[in-house]
This record gives structure tokens, sequence and C-alpha cells, in this order.
């Protein structure tokens, strides 16, 4: 097979286009990329432009590379230190589920110790809303700011950042494009019905300053979610969502 030339595509060109790749789903988190030569190829760039570009998501913990196995997507072992927004960026929709179901029930009981009033009647508008969205798109937002309302009603700043960080993955392509075949393959309405009395759930715990109860129904509701989740990927995986 013969070298693609060097002035075919530059650097810049060709880790933009491996970003994008990524970023629409490519390849699976920890999935092997092709060999260098073939990527070389259809990238239509030479191998050493390729490797810098394989260097630069390396680098930026997109992807790991071990000698003599391969590339492979997202960060490397787990001992590496990495910085957080470069483990976000590189996480999947599996990951981010199971770190929110790590985090938000605790974040739900703190809100129900700390919660006013008022922010007892933003959470109880906002998941009330999620039943009556029009659209998917409609629905993301109002089930974004929901959560986000039991964040900000902790009143703690350090667990506000932290959440921001945490779920800063929901506008990229991946997780859109999974909670969006989770929406239609739960018929829209009943999905977004059934969210809202989840999301309901979790309200009424924290009104009656139940921090257990609040931690449970936030348990209930992301764990469902997951649920969903798994079943959706397996939808795409096989091309029948």
């Amino acid at each position: 097979m013969n070298e693609i030339p060097a002035s075919r595509r530059n650097h810049a060109e060709v880790t933009a286009t491996l970003r994008g790749w990524i970023e629409a789903g490519r390849w699976q988190p920890q999935e092997a990329l092709p060999p260098e030569r073939a990527l070389a190829v259809e990238l239509a760039c030479s191998r050493e432009t390729l490797r810098r570009a394989l260097h630069t998501l390396s680098a930026e913990g997109q992807i790991w590379r071990h000698q003599g196995k391969g590339t492979f997507l997202g960060p490397g072992a787990a001992d590496r230190t990495l910085p957080l927004q470069v483990l976000i960026e590189s996480a999947s929709t599996h990951d981010l589920i199971e770190a929110r179901l790590v985090f938000e029930p605790a974040l739900a009981a703190a809100a129900a110790l700390a919660a006013k009033d008022s922010d007892i009647s933003r959470m109880r508008e906002l998941a009330t809303a999620t039943g009556t969205a029009a659209n998917w798109r409609d629905y993301e937002r109002l089930d974004d700011a929901f959560h986000r309302s039991i964040a900000q009603a902790s009143a703690n700043a350090l667990l506000i950042g932290l959440y921001t960080n945490l779920v800063a993955m929901r506008g990229r392509a991946r997780w859109q494009r999974h909670h969006d075949a989770v929406y239609r393959k739960a018929q829209k309405l009943e999905y977004a019905t059934a969210q809202r009395a989840l999301h309901l759930a979790i309200v009424e715990a924290i009104a009656a300053r139940d921090q257990t109860a609040a931690h449970r129904a936030m348990t209930e509701h992301l764990t469902a979610i997951r649920r969903l989740l798994r079943e959706a990927e397996d939808g795409l995986r096989s091309g029948r969502a």
C-alpha cells in the first residue's frame, strides 16, 4: 500500500477530523482504533502527520497508546493523572451515568437539609414541566434545569462546581444521540410522564427534609435512566434505534 503524500492533509486538519469521529461515537470507550496505515489512507495524510495528531489527542486524554498493542479510545490506566476536564471530555455515556449515580443521590440528600422554600418551589415547577415537554429538546432542557436546581439548593459552592463539571458532557453529541434514542424508544409522552413522577418523588423527599428518601428517590430515577440508556445503546449498535 502506497504512502499518502504529506501535502494532502496537515496536522490540524487530521486532528480535527479525528476529534469529530470521536465526538460522533465512531469508536466505543477503550475500543482499539484501526492500524496507523489504514487510518492514514482513510484520512489522506502521511503516517508522520497521523502520529502527530494521535500524539496531540493522547496529550489531551482522548486516546491512549500501548507500544505493540495499538491505540485505544479514552483515558489510559486509572493511575494516570489527568485534568478533570480531560476525563469528562473523554467519558462515555456509561461513565457519566455511573458517576451521576454516585454523586447525585448524595447531592439530593444535601439539598434536603439546605433547600429554601423558593428552591423547592422551583424544583417542583421544573419537575412538573418535564412531563409536558413538547419535544426531546424541550425535555432535555427542562431535565437539565431540574437537576441543576437540586445542585443549587445544596447551597454548597464546591458541590455546585463539581456537579457543573460532571454534567458538562450532556451538551456533547454522544450523550445527545443516546438520550434522543431513549426518548424516541420510550414513546416520548410515556417517557416524559414517567420521568415527571420520578422527579416529583425527589422533590417531595427534599421538601420533607428526608435525606434518606431523597437519596433513594434520586437513585431510583438515575437507575431507570441507566437501564434505558443501555437499551438505547444496544439499539444504536444493532441499527434498530
